[in-house]
């Protein structure tokens, strides 16, 4: 039993980082009452903690490099638990939104290093059972925060959502320190630069996106937000391309394998979690549910995801990985799709059951091998910045599909109430649009992986080396 702590202690962080990406779900409307919190203000809090933890998980990565694993996984615990605890007393939205955006860089240190403590940790049978496990959390987490979410904000309030990371955090930061051993440090540069100019192209591109939904798509606040966006996408390629030590190498992109996992990892979170967020409205603004029966309205998603994970994460490793992913993202397109056919103004809770539980499916299959495919398309040298890529593909498709959901969903009701139709068909309307749009993109995503990523996912043979350890998924 003993073992197995060192995995405790790790899942443990896991889980409440990536539960923190959907447990406010619930607690929105809840948060909007008592903070007097606009609809963008909304979608930011969201927003925000998605896009810190795209924007600085690979920059994270490479601290972890030069400081070890262990010591950045610890602050970043310690981090996490502080921006929790200012989440839980914010007194207005803005501070919430700045509370989210700390817990995100708490969060980004923590996503980066996970996985590489796991495989420091174990090695042979363990080391596959472990990683089945660590999975399984990874699968669940982000489906089961609607339900913790429901339970939390109508036992105690929607602060309770961030107050029980505290406890968490506390164990979470005693059983690493007593179980995990200290690393050593590495050596090398942090790419500042790229950092910088990757988050702020991120950030402004989801202002963008948010603000053109909200107040028109020709404002010159919207117009100059899409033009530093593209500036700071250009400026951040030349940056890789110049640097020394740069967070993605340009050469590794011209990998089909590689670029296609990118872009199914980014389609893949976008359909499966973005909408979340807009149904989570739906079940407490129009149908009138409490957070509890909102959050276990939704568990057939988490349910599913989390057994599918646990059962198939432990043999995926001898299926060829495109078989899982790119049949996981078909399914979250399939189970999008059977939302998209049952939502109407006279549906109800019973209607989504059906679709979100094929979506949990899909999550289970491609989430505990989406890392793993991504690490085995590059040379191993290359493993960590290749695992820093795939789960910063991954959060920032949460962080745009949140946005343009929100623009497709508003658009959608300003129509139908503008033409007399009552809030209820608006909503449906607007969710009608964003399950539509879900099926495109994990339709999408399925064929690019299915494309892409050959049978065995390996590097070029030029590429391989003699047989090594298991390359460190996150380690920058």
């Amino acid at each position: 039993m003993r073992k197995w702590l060192p995995l405790v202690a790790i899942s443990l962080g896991a889980f409440i980082l990536l539960v923190d990406v959907t447990i406010v779900n619930v607690a929105l409307p809840s948060m909007a009452t008592d903070l007097h919190a606009s609809f963008s203000s909304l979608q930011w809090v969201m927003d925000i903690y998605a896009l810190a933890l795209a924007a600085l998980l690979m920059v994270a990565g490479s601290l972890a490099d030069l400081f070890g694993h262990r010591r950045l996984y610890v602050a970043g615990l310690v981090v996490f638990a502080l921006a929790s605890l200012s989440a839980a007393l914010s007194p207005n939205a803005s501070a919430l939104i700045a509370a989210r955006a700390v817990q995100g860089v708490g969060g980004a240190a923590m996503f980066a290093t996970s996985a590489a403590l796991v495989a420091g940790t174990y090695h042979g049978r363990d080391r596959g059972t472990a990683f089945g496990v660590w999975g399984a959390v990874n699968g669940a987490a982000a489906a089961a925060g609607p339900v913790l979410g429901g339970l939390l904000t109508q036992g105690f309030g929607w602060e309770a959502i961030f107050l029980v990371n505290l406890p968490v955090a506390v164990v979470a930061v005693a059983l690493t320190l007593r179980v995990l051993p200290a690393g050593r440090r590495g050596q090398g540069r942090l790419d500042l630069p790229g950092a910088a100019l990757f988050t702020l192209a991120a950030a402004a591109l989801t202002y963008a996106l948010i603000r053109g939904g909200e107040h028109g798509w020709s404002g010159p606040l919207t117009l100059t937000a899409f033009f530093v966006a593209a500036a700071a996408a250009v400026g951040f390629v030349l940056a890789e391309a110049w640097s020394p030590h740069p967070m993605v190498e340009l050469p590794l992109l011209r990998r089909p394998a590689f670029s296609g996992l990118l872009g199914g990892a980014l389609l893949y979170q976008g359909a499966a979690f973005s909408g979340l967020v807009y149904l989570s409205l739906w079940l407490q603004d129009v149908l009138g549910l409490s957070p509890i029966r909102a959050g276990l309205d939704l568990m057939p998603l988490a349910g599913a995801s989390f057994v599918v994970a646990g059962a198939a994460g432990r043999h995926m490793h001898k299926v060829a990985p495109r078989a899982p992913i790119a049949g996981g993202v078909l399914l979250i397109a399939a189970g999008s799709a059977l939302l998209w056919q049952q939502m109407s103004a006279g549906s109800h809770a019973a209607s989504l059951f059906a679709g979100l539980a094929v979506i949990g499916v899909g999550v289970g299959l491609a989430t505990p091998v989406l890392v793993s495919a991504a690490v085995g398309s590059v040379p191993p040298q290359r493993a960590g910045m290749a695992g820093g890529a795939v789960n910063t593909s991954r959060q920032l498709g949460m962080t745009l599909g949140i946005a343009l959901f929100g623009d497709l969903f508003t658009a959608r009701m300003r129509s139908v109430t503008g033409h007399g139709g009552s809030v209820r068909a608006a909503y449906a309307a607007g969710l009608d649009r964003i399950f539509l749009a879900a099926a495109v993109a994990g339709l999408v995503g399925a064929v690019l992986v299915a494309l892409t990523v050959r049978p065995a996912a390996e590097p070029a043979p030029q590429d391989r080396p003699a047989p090594a350890p298991e390359p460190d998924p996150a380690a920058r």
